[in-house]
Formats: C-alpha cells, structure tokens, sequence
C-alpha cells in the first residue's frame, strides 16, 4: 500500500522542520511495516517560496491539488499582522471547506509544566474552523463600507454604534456548527471517550454562540440519542457519553483545576484558537502539538506553532509539532503501529532530556540538540 501525501514546506523554520520530519515519519513506516506500505511525498507551493517562484503566495495550481486529495501536510505560513495579503491558513480553510480543526493535547513525560498534574491533560479540542470572525467579514474605521453599516444600524435597527468604529461580521450557523459537533460526537463514539463538551460564549452572544451551544445538543439528541446523555440526566456510572457545556471563560479555569473532567472539546473557531494553545502550554507548548484540518474528504495535518523566523536556519527550530503531526496522519490511515512507534520515540527522547533549545530550557539537566540531531535521535528510537 502507498498513500501519497501533499506537502507544503511552510515560511521560517517550516523547511527545516519538514526536512526532519519526513525522514521520522518515513522510517516509522518502514519500521512497522517493512515494504508493504510507504508514503509518497508530492511538494505543492504556498507561501514565500510560491511567491518567489510563481509571484502569488497560493497558486491556483496548489488549490486544484488539494482539492482532489486524501492527505496533505504543511509547515507554518507567513501572515503580516494589521497589513499585506490576508491569512493563507484561512483562505486555505474556507477554500476547501476544512470545517474541523483537530488538535490532540497530550502530556509526554518529562516536560517541565506551569501546572501541578499535566499528565492529568488529555484532551482533543475540535474547532469550528470556517465561520465566527475568521470569515474575514470586517471594515476600516472610517471607510465608506464601514459608514454604510453603521447607518443601517443606527437608522434602521436602533443601535447605537459609534461613527468612527472599525465593524465586522461574526456568522454562525446551524450547519457549520452541527457538522463540527456531529464530528466530535463520531470521534467520541467510535473512540470511547467519556464526554463531549461544547464550549461557547452564549451567555453574552445569546444568538451565535449561544446558538452554538444549542445546535450542538441538538446533534446530540436527534443522531445520538441512544449513545448520549446530557450532564444533568447523567446518572453515576453511566456507559453513555455525557454531552455538557461551559462559558468559555469558566472553561479556562477548568481545564487547570480540573482537566480530568474533560476529554473530547467541541467548540467554535474564536474560542478553539484560544483553548487549544492553552491546553498546548500545559503540556511543553505549541512545539509538541500537533493538528489537523479536515473538511469530508480531505485530512490537511498542519504544525500549530508560527514561522519563527528570528531562529530560521539556525538548527534551534523544534520539529515536534510536525512529527506529531505525522503520526496523526498514520493514525488517520489506520497505520497505528507506525504512529505509536513515534509516540514511544518522542516519549523516551523526552525522558532523556536530549531535546531542542525551546523544552531545555524548563528542563533541569538537559542537553540542548539541534532540529536536526533531534530528528535523528527519533529516529534511532523507533
């Protein structure tokens, strides 16, 4: 069996850390399954690099590819804050329509944590991923489109909202809210997990999040009916999964005090961005977490930490995230020796405290490794 997967190196530290990875994941493969399956990498463009050599930062061409495939993996991309073109990361979702983001939160003994118990943290976040402020709805201060709503506001709805204010658009539906649950649902079911919980803002934004909240049970209700059951019908004991729901904020402070009481998170794309780099903090950073963004036909693994680029093409760069993201791809195909063999891997590099400059410095005793001495001691532990 061969699987061919897309990649897009990313900006930065991104070629650095897909240099490392790809070698890690390959070998897991072969260490798992000898011959009988592999993976074909197929590089697209996206980004500086395209620019470079196309003059666009996402060429029709790479966007046509990824429109027919199964598998595609990606480094971080560039996107200037307040100015200059808008998020590839997010055209790229809204474009393919990847829905769900996934992140898996997982504590690797041996990293130092700004917790008590993170090994108590295990948690996967799934994130509406294409409605919410990431649509891009919004409007400069002062400009004529800007004016043009603030009037209908003030003159037809009755709300008073300032002339000189900067205006945007929060879309939420009940479609791309139920599928994203109905997903999270899946993965708990077929999973075994005990809980879903739908984290939202409902009690101020009563009719987007809140509407959020609402959709999501229900889902819960009307398609997994006899394998659910809300928190407060739950009786001790139950086999069934437990759908409840939290305030955003109040969820903040759960996942620290009581992270054990949670294990599958569906939420919308504000607060899913938001959630899932905290929870990534309790457990070593956004250099181990890893992602996926999936819409129904297509799995985009992606590394969740940004460029860097005040340490590209130095050897410091972590390629945690990637790897992990790799062996979230295995997963995915089903390939779950090869993807447990990383795990076990990242799991003893860890314990022996041979890792990159970003966890040796929380780890007493450690020995700091390059990006890739890092990759190739992964690789001698598979």
């Amino acid at each position: 069996m061969r699987k061919t997967v897309l990649f897009i190196e990313g900006d930065g530290i991104g070629p650095e850390v897909m240099k490392v990875a790809q070698p890690v994941v390959n070998r897991a493969v072969e260490k798992a399954y000898g011959s009988e399956r592999s993976l074909e990498w197929k590089e697209l463009l996206a980004g500086e690099k395209a620019f470079r050599e196309t003059g666009e930062y996402l060429p029709q061409s790479t966007l046509d590819a990824l429109r027919g495939a199964e598998l595609a993996i990606k480094g971080p991309l560039t996107t200037p804050v307040g100015k200059g073109f808008r998020s590839l990361n997010v055209t790229m979702r809204q474009t393919l329509d990847l829905y769900a983001c996934i992140r898996p939160i997982r504590y690797f003994e041996g990293i130092v944590s700004p917790v008590k118990h993170p090994e108590k943290v295990d948690m996967i976040v799934f994130r509406e991923n294409t409605e919410d402020v990431y649509a891009g709805i919004e409007y400069a201060s002062g400009t004529p489109e800007a004016m043009r709503i603030i009037d209908f506001f003030r003159s037809e709805l009755g709300v008073n909202v300032d002339v000189t204010a900067g205006v945007g658009l929060k879309p939420m539906t009940p479609k791309g809210s139920k599928r994203l649950v109905r997903k999270a649902l899946e993965y708990a079911v077929a999973q075994g997990k005990s809980s879903v919980t739908l984290v939202h803002k409902g009690n101020i934004m009563k009719y987007t999040e809140g509407g959020f909240r609402e959709w999501g049970y229900e889902v819960a209700r009307d398609e997994f009916g006899d394998r659910t059951v809300t928190e407060k019908d739950a009786a001790p004991g139950t086999d069934r999964i437990v759908v409840k729901d939290r305030i955003a904020d109040a969820m903040f402070q759960e996942v620290l005090i009581r992270p054990e009481q949670y294990s599958v998170i569906a939420t919308t794309n504000l607060n899913g961005d938001y959630i899932s780099d905290a929870l990534a903090a309790q457990v070593g950073g956004l250099g181990l977490a890893p992602g996926v963004n999936m819409s129904d036909t297509l799995a985009f693994f992606e590394a969740t930490h940004g460029t860097a680029p005040t340490i590209a093409g130095q050897d410091k760069a972590n390629p945690g995230s990637l790897i992990l993201c790799g062996a979230m791809l295995l997963d995915h195909l089903g390939w779950h020796e090869a993807a447990a063999l990383i795990h076990n891997a990242m799991n003893r590099a860890i314990s022996a405290k041979s890792v990159t400059v970003d966890l040796a410095s929380q780890m007493e005793g450690a020995r700091t490794v390059g990006c890739r001495e890092f990759g190739d001691i992964l690789g001698s532990l598979l």
